[in-house]
Order: structure tokens, then C-alpha cells, then sequence
């Protein structure tokens, strides 16, 4: 799945730590960690909500698609 999560790019741009952003939002680091390493396998609209709460921002900031052959390349530069 091309489901990329730019969670670590809105912490550095409003300056917020994992911890401070896992506190507001309600989840443990470890969870967030998860979200930001695409390991996570679905995510509640709840959870959503907050995040999108937390950093003044829409689910569409959070979340972006690629189709596969396209996130294959890009992984073939890493």
C-alpha cells in the first residue's frame, strides 16, 4: 500500500515534540511511532480527529497516496 503519513514533517514545522504531540492527542510514543513509520494497519476517525486537532490541520495534511509502482521507484532510491 502507497499510503505515506507526514506526521514528522507538521511536528518540526510547529516545533512539537513526539511526546508532547502523543500526550495531546491521547496515544503512547510508541503509537505514534507507528503511525509515522507507515506501519500502522488503520487508524480511528477518533484518533484522526485529534491529531488533526492537535495540529490545526486536515486529515489531507496527514495522509497522501501514491500508486505502488511509483512508491516502489522512490524505495529503489533509498
Amino acid at each position: 500500500m502507497a499510503v505515506r503519513i507526514h506526521i514528522d514533517r507538521l511536528l518540526v514545522e510547529r516545533g512539537m515534540s513526539v511526546g508532547d504531540f502523543a500526550d495531546a492527542v491521547g496515544i503512547t510514543p510508541t503509537n505514534v511511532a507507528v503511525l509515522k513509520n507507515g506501519r500502522a494497519r488503520a487508524v480511528r476517525f477518533s484518533t484522526l480527529d485529534a491529531i488533526c486537532r492537535v495540529l490545526r490541520c486536515q486529515p489531507g495534511d496527514i495522509l497522501s497516496w501514491t500508486d505502488d509502482q511509483t512508491a516502489l521507484d522512490d524505495d529503489a532510491y533509498r
